[in-house]
């Protein structure tokens, strides 16, 4: 049991650990390969997105010029609804506090 221990236990003990060594080694290489065909998908995609950059520019400058035109007639409208119908009714209650 003392020579096992303190013989063929070592040797066993570094079989394993080089063996362990050796498929980290593998996979580590593995992993490097993994990470440089994801690096070239991700620039592909971005060469791809980056393509449509200017169409979306103008979508967004053509949405952004619809919005304020929309916003200036529904200001102009409202404005010219409060002066029909609300000046009379603020004019009726400013008089009622003077009096």
């Amino acid at each position: 049991m003392d020579v096992f221990l303190n013989v063929f236990l070592p040797v066993i003990l570094y079989i394993v650990a080089i063996i362990l060594l050796i498929v980290f080694i593998i996979v580590g290489l593995r992993l490097i390969k993994l990470l440089d065909k994801i690096d070239r998908i991700a620039d592909n995609i971005d060469n791809k997105v980056n393509t449509f950059n200017g169409a979306l520019k103008v979508l967004k400058n053509a949405s952004d010029g619809i919005a304020s035109i929309s916003d200036s007639f529904v200001f102009g409208v409202t404005n010219i609804i409060s002066k029909l119908f609300g000046k009379s009714k603020y004019n009726q209650k400013e008089e009622d506090i003077y009096e």
